[in-house]
Formats: C-alpha cells, structure tokens, sequence
C-alpha cells in the first residue's frame, strides 16, 4: 500500500543533528553565534555576492528591504496578484498603497505591462514616477515556484524610470540565467535587493529564516543592523534607528549550514524529478506541466500543472480533495492577492493571464526525498482522477 505522499516537505539527510548539537553545546542558541556568520559566507560564496545578512523570514528580509529603499507613508509600489500575500503585507506595514500588476505565461510578474502602466498610467518628472499625485517608489518582483521572472525587461523599466527593484527569491535559491545580460546571475542578485527564505517547505530550510542581500555591501550592514534592534552600543543599550527582531538564530543557521551543504545536490533532484514528471504527463491531453524560462537553470522547486478546465469538467476543491483520498497532496496557486479582504481597494493593471492561471493551476508532490516509484504513482493518480471527467 502506497504511503501518504505530502506536497513538499524538508529533507534532513545531510549534517543537521551534528550542527545543532555543537551550537547546544556551545550554548550559542539565539541570535549570535558562529553558525550565523557561517551561514552568511556560504550563501555570499554562492550567490556570487559580497555580503549576505541571515534573518528571521523571507517575510522579514522583504520588509527590510522596503525600508532601505525609503518606502514610506502614501508611496506607491508596484506588486504582483498572482504570488503568496507575504510578498505584498510588507508594503502596508510601511503604510504604502500596493499596485497589482498582471503576470506572463512564466507565473510572473509581466514587464511588458509594467512598461505600459509605467509609461501610459504615471507621471515622470525631474527623474521622479508619480501616479496618481503619489510617488511611486519600487517593485517587488516575485520569481514564482523558481521560474525567474524576466528580470532584463524589469530592470530597463526600473532604471529607466529611477525605481527601486525588490526580487523576491524566496522560491528561487539556486535559479539562475544562462544566456543574455544577466547569464550567470542568481535570482536575487540582480535587483536592488533580494529576498531568500528557508521556510520549511522551500528548497533549504533552517525551520524558519530568511536571508537579504543587496546590490552594496554597505547596504546589507545596514540591514542586518536594522534586524538587531538598530544597537549601536556592545555595552551600553544605545539606539540611533527604529529596529527590528528580525535576526535568525544560532540553532537555526547550524541547520541551514548542513542544508547549504546539500543544495546543489538537492537541485539536481528537483531538475531530474521534473524531467520525469514531464515523461509521464506527456501523454495526457488535458493536462499540462508547466515548463520554465529557456535561458535559465531553474532549481525547480514547485511543479504546476496546467489543468484544462474546459475539458476537466471538476472544480479545483474538488480536485484536491479526490486526490487527497487517493494519498496524494496537491494544492491550489494562491488566491489573487488584489481579490483578498485586504487589498479588495487596491489598484490593479489589466488583470488578464492572472485570473485564469489561479483557477487551472495545480501543484504537485516535489520533495527532494521522492523516489521514482512516487513520482509514478502521482502522475499516475493525477491522470486516473482527471481522466475520468475528461
């Protein structure tokens, strides 16, 4: 009898248990300690960048950054519907009015209607964007399910109209170009700042925790500052900023130091467990796994399926729940983030592709630890499901 097979979990095979003994022992627990600054180095080591600042979230390293880019009280920012809400929350925590933008075919935000809205719906004046008489500060970029979004266009679009660009790679550790201006740039290195986070179902995980990194060394000293309660004094309890508890802890980078050690290896699955994914859907009309962006190595995190609701006659719910019977754990894409209670004011631009990929996409099962006869017993359930209503 086939075992449960959940939708995404951890994968603790590497130097865990070992590195979290030795911070117990050293009696390094909270928020200093070797296996911090450790953390740090490897992923500046392999993201390529100068300076990485470990933090308490993804959520966290986002709010971070909106702060560092001067995000303040009735600025504009422009945001994607189509991504988890913890990617917009953090604009409203600085009191600023999100704008939704529509996404492409990749899940992304769409740099075309970007520069449509940037150069159609605004105003630009003296190297300043308004819209609607509000300044229009930055973008936050989501690199969904680890396909990168078309950073090239964004970055034209931002430069040209003197925006700050925020990349959430909360879902993309790993994901990088392999061809045009950016070839050999990670998500998250190419922006202004860049979000990482190793909650417990991303590609790495330390349980909770996030990293930020940014385009100046001297701007990730200054954010990692900021998570330490702004503390300018070793002995005396001096403040000189607003600052956050927003540092991760010891215990938690010991285990983000042995999942480090394992993330080339734990792409390398993700990208073979897809490949056979896309063998064993091939055959099914009704249904269709989303591919990633040609000019990029993916570390593939999530898998989508497109489902052909016109031919599959159930709704999502229904789907899931008929799956969940059959011991597989599927999930829906988000609910749009515009189309939530608090954001239902908010403005979007030509919601188009959105709408219609949050009522046909379906993530399925793709842990590092799945073995080939999982991976055929999914696609097998999947088909056997939808088939039937097909």
């Amino acid at each position: 009898m086939m075992d449960f097979i959940p939708l995404s979990v951890p994968n603790f095979e590497g130097n865990e248990r070992k590195y979290v003994e030795d911070a117990v022992k050293q009696g390094w627990v909270s928020t200093g300690g070797a296996y911090i600054t450790k953390l740090e180095k490897m992923l500046a080591e392999f993201l390529h960048v100068e300076n990485v600042a470990a933090c308490q979230s993804g959520t966290s390293a986002l709010h971070l950054s909106l702060i560092e880019c001067g995000v303040g009280p009735d600025d504009v920012v422009i945001v994607p519907t189509l991504t988890f809400i913890a990617a917009v929350n953090p604009v409203r925590y600085q009191f600023a009015n999100p704008v939704f933008m529509d996404c492409d075919e990749s899940l992304c935000m769409d740099p075309i209607k970007l520069q449509e809205f940037c150069e159609k719906e605004c105003d630009f004046h003296e190297g300043m964007l308004t819209y609607k008489g509000k300044l229009v500060k930055a973008v936050v970029v989501v690199h969904v399910f680890g396909n990168m979004a078309d950073m090239e266009r964004i970055m034209d679009t931002a430069r040209r109209y003197h925006l700050k660009v925020i990349e959430d790679a909360t879902e993309a550790l790993g994901t990088k170009y392999t061809a045009g201006k950016y070839a050999g740039k990670y998500a998250g290195t190419i922006g202004d700042y860049g979000a990482f986070s190793f909650n417990g179902n991303k590609i790495i995980t330390t349980g909770g925790g996030g990293a930020v990194t940014a385009r100046y060394c001297t701007s990730v000293d200054h954010l990692r500052y900021l998570s330490t309660q702004a503390k300018d004094d070793p002995h005396y309890y001096i403040h000189k900023e607003i600052g956050y508890n927003y540092r991760m802890t010891n215990l938690q980078a010991a285990v983000g130091v042995a999942q480090m050690e394992m993330l080339d290896e734990f792409i390398r699955r993700k990208q073979k467990n897809y490949d056979l994914y896309q063998t064993l859907f091939a055959d099914a009309p009704y249904v269709q796994l989303k591919s990633f962006r040609e000019d990029t190595n993916s570390n593939k995190w999530f898998y989508s399926l497109e489902i052909d609701k016109i031919r599959v006659n159930l709704s999502m719910r229904e789907i899931i729940m008929r799956l969940q019977k059959e011991k597989v754990q599927t999930r829906a894409i988000w609910g749009l983030i515009h189309e939530q209670k608090p954001y239902e004011d908010s403005l979007t631009y030509k919601m188009e592709k959105a709408p219609y990929y949050s009522g046909c996409i379906l993530n399925i099962p793709a842990s590092t630890n799945l073995a080939e006869e999982d991976i055929q017993y999914v696609s097998g359930t999947v088909k056997k499901v939808l088939g039937r209503f097909f």
